[in-house]
């Protein structure tokens, strides 16, 4: 409910301005997420205020179509910082408020303490690994708290796309005693900012005047593993076979024999296979590309050609 409130808001902050909702191709309406790009470019919403919609569009979208675990406080700290941004946004843009529109027992509430972020988070890593240790065949609960965890790293990222393969590095390096700042540095910039209390309770969740500097590590780095993503991965290695072909001026069968002869498949830093159900496909990165642009002559190909494995 609290996913769909904000889609339709968006939507309709999106119609207040002026800006068509609807693809043009398809004839249907567009989604939450290019709903809040749009938004967040003109400047009608801050990247703190779609980060929060984000989470919430995250956990929802892993709690329909496959298993996550939220704790009761990390719940609440996020569906209080989204119904700070709703009343944000009516107010701002509509000239209107949350409470006029709700009864007043309808907000959430907890019986808990409002929890620090970082404390949260903290608390549920140490959690998670107690949930991982030998013997306690705990493993589902486990991947369904760290699912929830990924889901939180929507307040700092544009896209969060929970995958296995994440799921997997994650689970191994808490396994292997990792540290949480290794592991989500990006949660590790956030802190909670709570100002009133009771009923006027609003929560924002933002960047810490004293978070440590993110640092981006490549694919291929094997201390920082555990903090890639798999969207960033598919950021990184997004050259498809025939694209990178065509970058080279090349046939695809041609680019195929130029990258066996030149053993590009080889390096890491060059490809990587991503898996789709029982589907492979392997995506090429920058250096990849880089790599071919340096050294190709219409003599290496032409060699290259000659001595392919599979000619005939």
């Amino acid at each position: 409910m609290l996913q769909h409130a904000s889609e339709m808001l968006a939507k309709a902050l999106l119609v207040q301005k002026g800006q068509d909702v609807f693809d043009k191709e398809k004839g249907t309406s567009i989604g939450i997420e290019k709903a809040l790009n749009i938004a967040q470019s003109k400047g009608w919403m801050s990247a703190s205020q779609t980060g929060a919609i984000r989470v919430i569009d995250a956990m929802r979208d892993q709690a329909q179509h496959w298993m996550i675990v939220v704790p009761e406080d990390a719940l609440y700290i996020n569906a209080r910082a989204l119904i700070t941004v709703l009343d944000e946004v009516l107010t701002e843009h509509f000239q209107d408020t949350l409470a006029d529109n709700l009864p007043v027992r309808v907000l959430p509430l907890s019986t808990q303490v409002l929890p620090d972020f970082l404390m949260l988070v903290n608390r549920e890593y140490a959690q998670i690994r107690e949930l991982l240790a030998p013997g306690r065949r705990a493993r589902d609960e486990a991947r369904g708290r760290i699912t929830a965890l990924l889901a939180m790293e929507a307040h700092v990222s544009e896209k969060v796309v929970v995958s296995k393969r994440d799921l997997n590095r994650i689970e191994e390096a808490m396994k292997e005693g990792v540290p949480v700042e290794q592991v989500f540095p990006r949660l590790m910039t956030l802190a909670t900012n709570v100002e009133g209390e009771g009923p006027t309770i609003r929560v924002r969740i933002t960047r810490a005047a004293d978070a440590p500097a993110v640092r981006f590590v490549s694919g291929d780095d094997p201390e920082g593993a555990a903090a890639i993503r798999d969207v960033d991965l598919q950021k990184k290695y997004h050259w498809s076979p025939s694209a990178l072909a065509e970058k080279l001026e090349l046939t695809n069968n041609k680019a195929k024999a130029v990258r066996d002869f030149l053993r590009i498949d080889e390096d890491p830093a060059n490809v990587m296979v991503f898996e789709f159900g029982a589907q492979k496909h392997p995506r090429y990165s920058d250096n990849a590309l880089r790599a071919l642009r340096d050294v190709i002559t219409p003599e290496l190909v032409e060699q290259a050609w000659r001595e392919r494995p599979n000619r005939r």
